[in-house]
């Protein structure tokens, strides 16, 4: 089988039938209820058989880590690595890695993330057992992704300079307010500027539909964002995420996709290769889990 040759670094899996997400706290969320899983991924995705996957976790459980590790690890799906969760304030965070690591496809578990835009201490992130579990988490080899709000990106950017040694990636570009119209561009633009001129952080274009208004956003009201990102980060530590299904909010796959080649023009092939699927690979460190084996670009 041919190797992919693309990388979606960012979506989701979920049944609410068979498990509660309690951000998806009204109607709003109604679209997103029902069964998101891999059959309905490769239907949404363009050339499934040409593209490798990241399952992000979506809730605060151990047991959506290890169901997703389980999905990456069988080959009908484009699902090749896993950014779990374990909870980083316990006080034996390695011995949870080690758990998830010793389950069926555990060793596909390339990224923890923590729903930090949730949490109502802005510094959560610089917490002690916070810092103790990240130390932890370099030692593992484990990549850590920050999903922060703009007002959370200076402790973000504290918390990548205090771990020199552990890799970070920023989910979202950040999540700029957009559909707060022009006032969302400051502080953000310059709190992204900082952050990125940090070398052990990389950045996913990825969410930035859904942070604009849903039904009336624009190509040209967002591309300015994306492009910010893209510049401040290079391609070499930017990557394509698609935040399936919750794109689907405010755009289809493919119009999240057509929006990362956008952001792109410009670039050369050998820049959008990584963009689209070496800058994943070289961060999470998954050349060898693509379907059909090796690494390939």
């Amino acid at each position: 089988m041919k190797v992919p040759v693309r990388v979606d670094a960012h979506h989701h899996l979920w049944d609410t039938d068979e498990r509660e997400y309690g951000w998806m706290d009204g109607p709003w969320a109604d679209p997103l209820r029902g069964r998101f899983g891999s059959a309905e991924l490769a239907a949404a995705v363009p050339n499934p058989g040409e593209i490798a996957t990241i399952a992000v976790q979506a809730v605060t459980d151990t047991a959506e880590s290890a169901e997703l590790l389980a999905v990456a690890a069988d080959p009908t799906t484009p699902v090749v690595a896993v950014v779990g969760w374990v909870d980083l304030t316990a006080p034996d965070v390695a011995d949870r890695v080690a758990e998830l690591r010793a389950g069926p496809g555990g060793e596909r578990l390339v990224g923890i993330r923590h729903l930090v835009q949730d949490e109502p201490d802005p510094r959560w992130l610089l917490r002690p057992d916070v810092g103790r579990a990240l130390a932890a988490l370099t030692r593992a080899g484990i990549v850590y992704d920050l999903l922060v709000k703009p007002a959370q990106l200076a402790a973000a950017c504290r918390v990548v300079r205090e771990h020199p040694e552990q890799s970070f990636v920023l989910d979202h570009i950040g999540k700029p307010d957009i559909g707060a119209g022009a006032g969302a561009w400051e502080p953000w633009a310059a709190a992204l500027h900082e952050i990125a001129a940090l070398p052990n952080v990389a950045v996913k274009l990825s969410g930035i539909v859904t942070e604009a208004d849903w039904r009336a956003w624009t190509v040209e009201q967002v591309l300015p964002y994306a492009r910010h990102a893209l510049e401040m980060f290079g391609p070499e530590r930017t990557m394509f995420g698609s935040d399936w299904p919750v794109c689907t909010l405010a755009a289809s796959y493919d119009d999240v996709l057509s929006l990362a080649e956008r952001t792109c023009v410009g670039l050369s092939a050998a820049e959008r290769d990584r963009v689209f699927g070496a800058t994943a690979r070289a961060v999470y460190g998954f050349r060898g889990f693509d379907r059909g084996g090796g690494g390939g670009r």
